[in-house]
Parts: C-alpha cells; sequence; structure tokens
C-alpha cells in the first residue's frame, strides 16, 4: 500500500507541477498529508475482499490505497475547522498554506481518491459494484461532521454522541472500508451481513478511542495537540458522560467557557476521571470489541481473513 500510495502521488505531483511550477507548495503539502498513519482505512477495506474468498491481487491493494487519500483529505477539511496546529507531529495543512490552500489540498486529495480507485485496474463490473457504497461513504462523512459542528456547545447527549461517532468515523473507517473491498470480492448477502455485525461495534469502538486518546493521549505518540478537543467543545461520549454524571458540573461548564489552556485541560481531565467518565468509555470500547470478536467467531471466514480481522480489533482498540 505504501508503495502504491508513493507511485500514485508522485505522478499525480508531477502532472500538477507541469501545469505551473508556483503550485509547487500545494504538491508539498499534499505529499506530506498522505506521509505517515497506520492504514487502517485501507487494511480493512483488502481484507473485506480477502473475505470474499479473494486471492491478494495488485489492482485491488490499489483500490483499497484510494480510501486512505479519502482520509488524508478529511483530516485536512478536519484539521482546518478544529484550527489544529498539529498532525502527525508536523504543522497542519492550513498552518503552512492558509485557510484556502488548505480547502484546495483537502479537495485535490478527494479529486486522487476517486482517480486511484477506478483507475485501480480492476474490472469495470467489479468498480461498478462499489459506486454507491463509495458514495455512502462520502455523504456519512460528511454528515457526521456537519452533525458535529452543529451540536457543538449543545446540551450533553451521549446518544446524539454516539450518532456522530458512527457517521464521522466508524463508518468511514471500518464499515465501509470493509463493505467496499467485501463488494468487490464478490461477497454474498451472509459474509456481508456477517462483516456488518463486525464492523458497527468496532467502528464506535475505534472512535472512542479516539476521543479518549484526543484528551488523555501523549502528543508526541498521537501527534496532535491534547487540547484540540476540549478547546473545540468536541460533543464527544467522553464530555457528554462527564457533564451527565461529575457533581462539579458548574465548574466544568466555567472551565468550558475559558480559553482552555494547559492548567483548565488539566483540571476537565481529573473531573473526566473522579466522576467515572473516562472509565465508562473504556467499558464501553471493550463491549464493542468484544461485540465484534463474537461477529467473528460465529463467521465462516476465509482463516487469513479471520486472523487479520482479529488482529484489526486489537490495533483499533488499544487503550491510551
Amino acid at each position: 500500500m505504501e508503495r502504491a500510495l508513493e507511485e500514485f502521488v508522485d505522478e499525480e505531483i508531477s502532472e500538477l507541477l507541469r501545469l505551473d511550477a508556483e503550485l509547487a507548495p500545494v504538491a508539498e503539502q499534499a505529499r506530506v498529508s498522505v506521509t505517515g498513519g497506520k492504514r487502517i482505512r485501507p487494511a480493512f477495506c483488502y481484507w473485506g475482499w480477502r473475505a470474499a474468498g479473494q486471492p491478494d491481487a495488485e489492482p485491488m491493494v490499489r483500490a483499497a490505497t484510494a480510501i486512505e487519500l479519502v482520509h488524508a483529505a478529511a483530516i485536512v477539511h478536519d484539521d482546518l475547522i478544529d484550527r489544529s496546529p498539529l498532525r502527525r507531529g508536523r504543522p497542519t495543512a492550513h498552518r503552512r498554506l492558509g485557510d484556502g490552500l488548505a480547502v484546495m489540498v483537502g479537495d485535490l486529495l478527494l479529486a486522487w481518491a476517486g482517480q486511484l480507485f477506478h483507475g485501480c485496474g480492476l474490472p469495470r463490473t467489479f468498480t461498478a459494484r462499489a459506486v454507491s457504497l463509495w458514495t455512502a461513504m462520502g455523504r456519512e462523512l460528511i454528515a457526521g461532521e456537519c452533525l458535529e459542528l452543529l451540536r457543538t456547545q449543545g446540551p450533553p447527549d451521549v446518544a446524539r454522541s454516539l450518532q456522530i461517532v458512527r457517521f464521522k468515523t466508524g463508518s468511514y473507517t471500518v464499515e465501509w472500508p470493509l463493505r467496499i473491498g467485501a463488494v468487490l470480492g464478490g461477497a454474498g448477502p451472509a459474509t456481508l451481513e456477517t462483516l456488518s455485525g463486525y464492523a458497527r461495534p468496532l467502528g464506535e469502538a475505534f472512535q472512542l478511542r479516539d476521543d479518549l486518546w484526543g484528551v488523555f493521549g501523549d502528543p508526541a505518540v498521537t501527534g496532535k495537540s491534547a487540547l484540540d478537543d476540549l478547546a473545540g467543545r468536541k460533543p464527544t461520549a467522553l464530555l457528554a458522560l462527564t457533564l451527565e454524571r461529575t457533581p462539579d458540573r458548574a465548574e466544568l461548564h466555567a472551565l468550558l467557557r475559558a480559553p482552555v489552556e494547559a492548567p483548565e485541560a488539566a483540571r476537565i481531565t481529573q473531573i473526566m476521571q473522579h466522576c467515572g467518565a473516562a472509565d465508562e468509555v473504556r467499558r464501553m470500547i471493550g463491549e464493542r470489541a468484544d461485540a465484534a470478536r463474537t461477529a467473528l467467531e460465529r463467521a465462516s471466514l476465509p482463516a487469513d481473513a479471520a486472523c487479520a480481522l482479529t488482529r484489526l480489533i486489537e490495533e483499533v482498540t488499544a487503550d491510551v
């Protein structure tokens, strides 16, 4: 996947610079935006293909890799919306280029994603099967981002926070990549149902884990500021649970209304720990990881696919 991504990006950057050498900063930022990361989403897509009983195939590797470009575009736009200063330990696109060019970089990466997917080398009859799923993945990703913006500063509601979790991250990280790979591989209804039973709880677990990392994670490990979610008053399940449970609600509201810097963040995280909200989120993650394992245990998937999908549960739910 790394090789496929590098080759594709090199070709596209050459074409971009052929238009005008002044586009070099945009080209460089596009390259930076796809550098690093664990390639979780293309991995799920690839193993969806293998779960359908298909063999390893270079065209499928390229098709799966296209989803990494969707992710790269999403984080460029997300960082801009959140005013995040860092991503993967480097300055974000809007910090380096300004808001306008950052939007263009994200749009460029989305265009590249579609091009790589449809030009992956699989027969057109295969890729045609997945067009509606690709569209649904984008629809839910954008819906989740919009709902997060609309509900920021709103009343705490765990159920509404979990809806954002499903749309914004869970579905486009696990379920849609996995289903796209399986549909490309010609999976039948029973396999698709099994994979959904695995993917839905696991996608929620991934975002819940990300919410914990966003507050309790070490920036040297996560590559992003631990202040972003709190400063942005993100409507996470972690924050909703804290607001519901803490006896220090008035203090917490006051802290969230003020500019959140390191001292305020330290007190907020202390409140999250003391009221049990952080532990409850960890319990929710474990519950969903167990549901994903149970779905796999009941399935009749090829052994290598079942093994890889089991390992991916650990990959996306490891604690901070």
